[in-house]
């Protein structure tokens, strides 16, 4: 790492957390001769880019920002550069520069740069509401509020898979959500269908959630984690309520996976440009009954395959009387191998939109897992 660049991640890293952006633009006009420096984030929609301190949204798909957060590599137009914002696969958004250096060595640190940037804003948001606040371009609803606070993040990369997964509608979610975890080995995802509405539904998403967590850090099988979670949710609703969730877990090296399916959504492969539903065991849901017992089922990946799980609310999305449907979901799927996860996350929810003419009204998840294969 250059000097300029251990410098900026000091800055960054010491700035109180309302003025790291601010540090860090009077770092670079003292470095670079730069004049503007600003912070874009995306939103919850995966729609917009918005601007720290306020003003105009950046929507339009071929926008060199947009360019920059879909390829995560910096893009220089007419003298203006924008860098990618992020940490680990998590996309936060992108920074503006301009004037651009046309040094190609001042460019490759201040696409560094962008990168700590990135850490360093994961690292505050939680003791700071102006980096959240700031990602919405209307109010959440509560119920949605919480949802997001429970999430692992939207996208998170390794050397062995990628993942990532969506919410909607994003301003208004109730109950469906997602969970993940990885030790280097092993990788666990849950994929939640929710029920009910409001509050209600985020609070018993939020309890399902939280027992699976509890019982995973508890090293137990999948299988018990799922028989956990569902005495805890009978314990507290006696079976008043209860929620559908797919628990899967990949082991890193060999591609075995491990699924439990609790009247889960719905989990497909694509290989080799083929899709295909994996035939799944189906089980209660979590807290329909008392003390329920779950098996596992195991497959095999093969290096490159993708995985997607989706919620009902994906396949019933409905415009003017007409199913989304298994069959538009499928042709759509096959055409999402080139893209990396997020970018196939966010196509699959803007054809959606596109089908519905605006936001989904009933709650839908979508998650998308690519193995890589065994890394060293």
């Amino acid at each position: 790492m250059s000097g300029a660049e251990v410098r900026a991640r000091q800055i960054v890293t010491d700035a109180p957390t309302d003025l790291i952006v601010d540090r860090l633009a009077a770092e670079l006009a003292r470095r670079y001769g730069i004049t503007r420096t600003e912070l874009y984030q995306v939103d919850y929609r995966l729609a917009e880019l918005l601007p720290l301190g306020g003003g105009e949204a950046i929507t339009g798909p071929g926008h060199p920002a947009w360019r920059a957060f879909d390829h995560q590599e910096p893009v220089v137009v007419d003298g203006t550069g924008w860098f990618p914002v992020g940490m680990r696969g998590e996309r936060r958004g992108v920074l503006r520069v301009s004037p651009a250096p046309d040094d190609p060595d001042a460019l490759r640190q201040l696409d560094t740069i962008a990168t700590v940037l990135g850490h360093e804003l994961a690292a505050v948001t939680s003791t700071t509401d102006i980096y959240l606040g700031a990602r919405r371009s209307r109010r959440l609803t509560l119920a949605a509020e919480m949802q997001w606070e429970l999430l692992p993040g939207r996208s998170r990369i390794r050397p062995s898979f990628s993942l990532a997964g969506q919410l909607e509608p994003a301003y208004a979610v109730r109950g469906d959500s997602f969970d993940w975890s990885d030790d280097g080995h092993r990788l666990w995802l849950a994929v939640l269908n929710g029920f009910g509405e409001g509050v209600a539904a985020a609070l018993l998403t939020s309890l399902a959630t939280y027992a699976l967590r509890n019982a995973r850090r508890a090293g137990i099988s999948l299988a018990d984690q799922a028989a956990l979670a569902d005495q805890a949710i009978f314990a507290q609703h006696r079976g008043a309520q209860h929620l559908s969730v797919l628990l899967l877990e990949l082991d890193l090296a060999t591609g075995a996976l491990t699924a439990v399916d609790a009247g889960s959504p719905r989990l497909i492969r694509l290989r080799d440009g083929v899709v295909a539903e994996q035939v799944l065991d189906k089980q209660f849901p979590l807290g329909m009954f008392e003390a329920t017992d779950y098996r596992e089922q195991r497959f095999q990946l093969e290096r490159g395959d993708r995985l997607f799980v989706v919620s009902d609310g994906v396949i019933d999305a409905t415009a003017e009387r007409v199913r989304y449907g298994e069959a538009a979901l499928d042709r759509f799927l096959r055409r999402t191998g080139p893209m990396e996860s997020l970018d196939a996350v966010r196509s699959l929810i803007g054809d959606l939109r596109a089908f519905v003419a605006g936001d989904l009204v009933d709650d839908a998840v979508v998650v998308c897992l690519d193995w890589l294969g065994p890394q060293p």
